[in-house]
C-alpha cells in the first residue's frame, strides 16, 4: 500500500473533500492527481472510501480514516518535537469573549516563564473549538461547558460566570423582580436585546426564564454581547449579559442579578489528553488565576 496515497486520503477526509484537501494541505498538488492516486487507493483496497456529492465517508473510509489519522495529524507535532521546539509552541483555541478578557494577562505570564515560547491563538465558535481539538489543530482551547462533548475530549472547569440583565443606567428598575412586574399573563414585555437563540447565554437565559414559568422573547437578537449593551444603552431595550469578574459594567448600563434559578456560564480549557508540557503549565496557571477570580467575585457579592 502506498503511504503517499493514505496521506492524501487523510487530508481530503481531515477537510472533507478533495478541492478543499487541495487548498489546504502543507504542499503544493493539483486536484487531479488527487482524484487520480485516491482512485487507485480504493481500487488497490477494493471499497469506496468516501460519495463525492455531498462529501461523506463510507464505513470503510472511516475506519481507514480512524487508523491512519492518529500518526498523520501528530507528524507536525514529532517534527517540532525531534527540532527540539515541542515545549516552545502552544497552539490555542478560544472564543472572542475568552481572546479579550483576562486570557492576554495569562499569556504573558506564561511568556514571561519561557521567553522563546511561540502562540498560534485561533479565534473560533464554541462548536469549532472542539472540531479542532479533534483534528489536532489545537493543544488546547477555552470553551464554554454547557453542553456534552465528544468522546476523547476532557473539559477542565474553570469558572462560573453569574448571567444577567442589563438596563439603561437612568432606568428606574433595580432589580429582577421590577422586570417581572412588568410582565402580564407571564411574559415579559420589554423589549430584550439577546445573543442569536444557538449561542449558550441565549439558551441558559431562556432556560432560567421557563423556571420561573415566564416568557421573555427577543425582540433583537445581536452577535456580540458588547455590541448588546451599546443598545441597552441608546434605550433600544433590556439585555443579556455576563458577569466577568474583574472586568467592570459596559458605560450607560447597569447590571440586574438574576435569581439562582438561572445557569451560570461555565468557562474551562478543552484538550484531549495528557497535553504536552508546556500546555499543562497553561492549564496550571489558568486554574490559578480562575481561583483568584472567584475569590474576588466573592468579595464582591
Amino acid at each position: 500500500m502506498n503511504v503517499h496515497h493514505l496521506e492524501l486520503f487523510y487530508y481530503v477526509a481531515k477537510f472533507e473533500g478533495i478541492s478543499e484537501a487541495v487548498r489546504k494541505m502543507p504542499y503544493g498538488i493539483q486536484q487531479p492527481a488527487v482524484s487520480g492516486q485516491i482512485l487507485q487507493l480504493e481500487k488497490l483496497l477494493k471499497v469506496k472510501l468516501f460519495h463525492r456529492r455531498p462529501f461523506a465517508l463510507t464505513q470503510a473510509g472511516e475506519e481507514l480514516y480512524d487508523f491512519i489519522a492518529p500518526f498523520f495529524s501528530r507528524l507536525d507535532q514529532m517534527t517540532e518535537q525531534i527540532r527540539g521546539e515541542e515545549n516552545h509552541h502552544l497552539r490555542l483555541a478560544a472564543s472572542a469573549a475568552a481572546l479579550t478578557h483576562h486570557f492576554p494577562e495569562l499569556l504573558q505570564k506564561l511568556r514571561a516563564e519561557v521567553p522563546t515560547l511561540r502562540f498560534t491563538l485561533r479565534e473560533l465558535t464554541n462548536v469549532e473549538v472542539e472540531d479542532a481539538l479533534r483534528k489536532q489543530e489545537a493543544d488546547i482551547a477555552i470553551a464554554i461547558l454547557n453542553r456534552r462533548f465528544s468522546p476523547g475530549i476532557k473539559s477542565i472547569k474553570l469558572l462560573d460566570i453569574p448571567l444577567v440583565i442589563t438596563v439603561p443606567e437612568d432606568s428606574p428598575i433595580t432589580t429582577f423582580r421590577d422586570i417581572v412586574s412588568m410582565a402580564s399573563g407571564g411574559e415579559i414585555l420589554q423589549p430584550l436585546i439577546s445573543l442569536p437563540k444557538t449561542e449558550p447565554v441565549a439558551q441558559l437565559i431562556q432556560r432560567g426564564l421557563t423556571a420561573k414559568n415566564l416568557r421573555w422573547e427577543p425582540s433583537m437578537e445581536i452577535t456580540e454581547l458588547n455590541l448588546i449593551q451599546r443598545y441597552v444603552a441608546k434605550g433600544f431595550g433590556f439585555g443579556v449579559a455576563v458577569n466577568i469578574p474583574g472586568v467592570p459594567s459596559d458605560k450607560g448600563v447597569r447590571q440586574i442579578k438574576l435569581p439562582t434559578t438561572f445557569p451560570p456560564l461555565s468557562i474551562g480549557i478543552l484538550h484531549t489528553g495528557n497535553p504536552k508540557r508546556i500546555a499543562q503549565r497553561l492549564i496550571d496557571l489558568a486554574l490559578d488565576q480562575a481561583s483568584l477570580l472567584q475569590k474576588k467575585k466573592g468579595k464582591e457579592l
